[in-house]
């Protein structure tokens, strides 16, 4: 009997221990006298981010001791350290304070005329941020749902890592965000010179985003653009237009 509640509680500790050291994705859910749609999310410590919806809900990766920031221009700020009762929970219930601001009388901007054109030519200033007002925010580069699942599954406990590695779910998440990637160059190498190409160049347009994907097969598609000027990039392009020609002579015959 001793043995078998010996057993059990080593197990738990096990279990306790496996839970906080992964993470986890956690919902919650934020309240406010007023508006709780558009509210930041932010995970400090991981620096993912998330916003809440319409009703102030929210999903967000989290593991033991991660930092959540909550910040909105009209709430105070507010700081929730994750702990083991959220982990095992999976929920976070948040209250946030309206901020009130005491400003002194002033003058905002010039008296309008009435001519639209002349008033909205006279505005003066930068546009109002929650970085220019001094708010905590995520300012980062928004990161893709493949890069975001990446930085989960690398981000969690050593046998959470490790799992992931075995099952070869991080090599895939790798691989897709490189497609991805390669697909965003594709797309702007395209928008910056097909017109250019083609004004030099013959090639039916049906076949043109054919011929664009052909070059994105290329092991050197990513070497030969990434980085380059228009000029490098059109002597490559120039130089697989011959081969896809090429091989349509082929395909052809």
């Amino acid at each position: 009997m001793k043995k078998n509640k010996l057993f059990l509680f080593l197990f738990l500790i096990i279990c306790y221990q496996t839970i906080c050291s992964q993470t986890i994705e956690i919902t919650g859910k934020v309240s406010t006298t007023s508006d709780v749609e558009n509210i930041h999310v932010i995970n400090k410590t991981a620096q993912v981010f998330t916003t809440t919806n319409v009703f102030g809900s929210f999903k967000i990766s989290v593991k033991l001791n991660d930092t959540l920031q909550f910040s909105s221009i009209q709430y105070k700020l507010k700081e929730v350290v994750v702990d083991a009762n959220i982990l095992i929970t999976k929920q976070l219930d948040v209250y946030l304070e309206e901020l009130t601001y005491a400003l002194d009388e002033v003058v905002v901007g010039r008296i309008l005329t009435g001519d639209l054109f002349k008033d909205v030519g006279n505005v003066q200033g930068s546009p109002v941020t929650a970085l220019s007002l001094g708010i905590p925010s995520y300012q980062g580069p928004l990161k893709t749902l493949s890069e975001r699942k990446l930085n989960e599954a690398t981000s969690g406990g050593p046998l959470y890592q490790l799992i992931n590695t075995i099952s070869g779910r991080t090599k895939k998440l790798k691989e897709h965000i490189q497609l991805e990637r390669k697909d965003d160059l594709l797309d702007d190498i395209r928008k910056s010179t097909e017109a250019l190409l083609f004004s030099t160049e013959t090639l039916p347009e049906t076949s043109r985003a054919d011929f664009f994907y052909f070059c994105s097969e290329d092991d050197n598609f990513v070497k030969r653009c990434k980085g380059k000027s228009d000029l490098e990039i059109l002597e490559y392009l120039k130089e697989k237009l011959i081969q896809y020609k090429s091989n349509l002579k082929i395909e052809t015959n």
